[in-house]
């Protein structure tokens, strides 16, 4: 009897953390998807005034770097190799830093 519930305990333990990784999955995955994210998060800046037009078009130039630089690696092969992926998702990790600080250095946009 005891190997029995030590089975059922094992099994929805597996069940419960299967599930909770699952959980993340539901979002978009890729450098596209978060190219994406993160322009709606730049979009979300200016539309709650926590972003100046300086710091939107600065990002958003970034933004644009790094879909140029992923068109040429696409362009270069068959989509994207690991190092590729990696770079972009450097540059990508850099820009999401720069509009996380951004969106809260407290400066706002001057009245219009």
């Amino acid at each position: 009897m005891k190997i029995g519930r030590m089975a059922v305990a094992v099994v929805g333990c597996a069940l419960v953390a299967s599930v909770a990784q699952a959980a993340p999955a539901n979002r978009q995955r890729g450098v596209n998807a978060r190219q994406q994210r993160q322009a709606q998060r730049i979009h979300n800046g200016v539309k709650n005034d926590e972003l100046t037009r300086g710091e939107r078009d600065r990002l958003s130039a970034d933004e644009a770097a790094i879909r140029a630089k992923e068109r040429v690696y696409r362009r270069s092969g068959d989509g994207l190799n690991a190092n590729e992926r990696r770079d972009l998702e450097h540059d990508l990790n850099k820009t999401s830093r720069e509009i996380y600080r951004d969106k809260h250095n407290d400066r706002t946009p001057p009245p219009e």
